[in-house]
């Protein structure tokens, strides 16, 4: 397991830049079973295996068509405001908020920004800064946890002091000089130890 005290010189508390959607909010999960009611289809969510899955898994000719159906999929609103939390996601920022700084850090269609607040406030997900940003990079943290290969490229190259963590997904990779983290809890233990 890696530590985040065996490889940074940081103390607490730390900016944590945590991405939402595929790291806290179970983005498949929520679209998948919608869609199949909308369209009688019998997807499952262990078939998304890629980042564009649904161009590929649906009916839908673009990602842009599925964003327009995505818009008012969720119960008159978009799809992202009727996501569910992934197990222990929550919880565990709450818990690293009494040390450190959460800062939210992600990508979202316009149409969706308000329904990204009302979600982070519905959940009431421990975040005083919200960043919806095309760019990733334009947030400075010590730490970022996400789950796209382009964000985690771009992260590891513009900020190579920081620790970049993928959460392992079906639809990533592995990159040199990022820590995979499988669990929330694998997540959590970075921040056991603190640097002499």
């Amino acid at each position: 397991m890696h530590n985040l005290a065996a490889t940074r010189s940081l103390v607490a508390p730390l900016r944590l830049g945590i991405d939402l959607d595929g790291v806290v909010a179970d983005f498949n999960a929520g679209w998948i079973p919608r869609y199949n009611e909308d369209f009688g289809a019998t997807l499952t969510v262990e078939e998304v295996d890629g980042w564009n899955a649904p161009v590929r898994l649906t009916h839908f000719t673009s990602m842009s068509q599925f964003w327009r159906w995505a818009a008012t999929a969720g119960e008159g609103a978009s799809i992202f405001r009727v996501l569910d939390p992934y197990p222990d996601s929550i919880e565990t920022l709450r818990r690293l908020t009494k040390q450190h700084r959460v800062v939210i850090v992600t990508t979202k269609p316009d149409f969706a920004v308000h329904d990204t607040y009302a979600w982070l406030a519905e959940h009431r997900v421990p975040s005083t800064e919200v960043h919806i940003v095309d760019d990733k990079t334009t947030v400075s943290c010590d730490v970022y946890l996400e789950d796209a290969d382009h964000n985690l490229e771009d992260l590891r190259a513009v900020h190579p002091g920081a620790l970049v963590c993928r959460f392992v997904r079906p639809w990533n990779q592995a990159h040199d000089g990022v820590v995979d983290i499988a669990r929330w809890s694998e997540f959590e233990a970075l921040f056991d130890e603190q640097p002499p």
